[in-house]
């Protein structure tokens, strides 16, 4: 049996977190894992190890404290950059894959305002509630930002309000709001800083996440193996009898013994398999069942996401040739990933060879997303995308036919654009995986 899951680490990625990796800046930071708290500004220095017995949340199941996402100033500072070139005067960002990649910081998206500030010119800070300090100073931030903490009875928007004060933000200011900051804390923004204009903080932070450095594409790689050997074991756990939610449980305990979080694990068994965002169920298993197993973790602070076919003994009518026109067209997909070329011409190359078969109709979904500190992010490989493709982009390229009330199938693997063509994240095999009932 797997190991019972724990929020533990393996130790890998701590020992990650601490190594004086640069991100490709030459600014000579040393990487911080994952952020501190009244002004306790920077070089406040870290508690180090991880905080255990968290509050639960209503988040994926498993979200540790601390995830080693390679932040450095060198990203504050070239959102600064990006903010002035584009006539920001500041950028707000909340609990997001935009604060982990600029702090390294994983704060918990609560009802009490945690909110990077980050002014054009000057010094960024970071505004947390008092109970989260802790949390905080053990991620590291303070070596990068001031941070500031409000207790229970004060308005930290206020503390907000003193930042960008100090900052010397202009008379008729633009301000950017991270995309994922709610509703409510916007409006309280709006309120106690009036200004000019308030755009999308995609406007800043999009060019600095889209392509990975050198560094990223190699924390990629690792997760990339990472659940490759998980998929190599799947085959171990599917058995008649068992039930989706049984085996997902299992595939859950897989995945964190080789990673830091578990994202999500999808087991579609028979005709769940036709519905690409089925989870797991009480369905049991049974023999000449197909299985789509989807799953993902967080390591280093990277995402993995790959997805294979499995079946219970003998393939149902059709699935083999099904399968097989899947591949050839998982295939051609990567096959035609290079620089300059349109993100929309990967969905067309894989697309083309399902809809040659007949299947066109059952490949409902566009055929990939990009990756990194989060499992779905930029670019989207889809038709009407015609952004060209740069070295450094990572994404999936995972075509899918879905058959309703009988089978579905996807082949899912990771790919960094390189200078003349694409690198394989995932390697784990890609054929159908016949799993013996007898």
């Amino acid at each position: 049996m797997p190991p019972p899951i724990t929020s533990t680490s393996s130790g890998r990625s701590a020992a990650a977190a601490r190594e004086d990796t640069r991100d490709g800046s030459g600014d000579g930071v040393a990487a911080t894992p994952v952020g501190t708290g009244g002004l306790l500004g920077r070089g406040s220095g870290r508690t180090g190890g991880r905080l255990l017995g968290l509050p639960s949340h209503p988040q994926p199941p498993i979200r540790p404290q601390e995830a080693a996402v390679p932040a450095t100033l060198a990203r504050v500072r070239r959102a600064q950059e990006a903010m002035r070139a584009r006539g920001v005067d500041a950028l707000f960002v909340g609990p997001s894959a935009d604060l982990r990649y600029l702090l390294g910081y994983h704060a918990l998206p609560l009802e009490r305002l945690t909110l990077l500030v980050v002014p054009a010119e000057g010094d960024a800070a970071l505004v947390v509630p008092e109970l989260e300090a802790p949390r905080a100073v053990a991620s590291g931030a303070a070596d990068l930002v001031d941070v500031r903490t409000w207790g229970e009875t004060e308005d930290p928007f206020r503390h907000v309000a003193d930042v960008v004060r100090a900052a010397g933000v202009a008379d008729r200011p633009v301000y950017a709001v991270q995309d994922r900051l709610w509703s409510a804390f916007t409006l309280r923004l709006q309120e106690a800083i009036p200004a000019d204009g308030w755009v999308a903080g995609t406007t800043v932070m999009r060019e600095l996440r889209l392509t990975k450095t050198p560094e990223e594409i190699a924390a990629l790689r690792r997760v990339g193996r990472a659940i490759d050997d998980v998929h190599r074991r799947v085959p171990d756990l599917l058995r008649p009898g068992r039930t989706e939610s049984e085996v997902g449980r299992d595939i859950a305990e897989l995945i964190l013994a080789e990673h830091d979080e578990v994202n999500f694990v999808i087991v579609a068994s028979g005709p769940n398999g036709a519905s690409p965002h089925h989870e797991t169920a009480d369905r049991v298993l049974t023999a000449g069942d197909a299985v789509v197993v989807d799953i993902g973790g967080t390591g280093d602070g990277y995402c993995s996401d790959n997805t294979r076919n499995y079946v219970l003994g003998a393939p149902p009518d059709g699935y083999q040739e099904l399968h097989d026109v899947l591949l050839a067209a998982q295939e051609a997909g990567v096959a035609s990933v290079r620089p300059g070329i349109a993100a929309e011409e990967v969905d067309a190359a894989a697309r083309a060879v399902i809809e040659a078969a007949g299947y066109g109709e059952f490949f409902v979904h566009r055929t990939g997303h990009g990756i990194g500190v989060e499992e779905h992010e930029e670019p989207w490989i889809v038709a009407g995308n015609d952004e060209p493709l740069r070295e450094g982009m990572a994404f999936s390229v995972e075509p899918g036919i879905y058959v309703p009330g009988r089978y579905g199938a996807r082949i899912e693997d990771i790919v960094a654009v390189t200078a003349s063509g694409a690198e394989r994240l995932n390697t784990v095999d890609h054929d159908l995986t016949v799993v013996p009932t007898g």
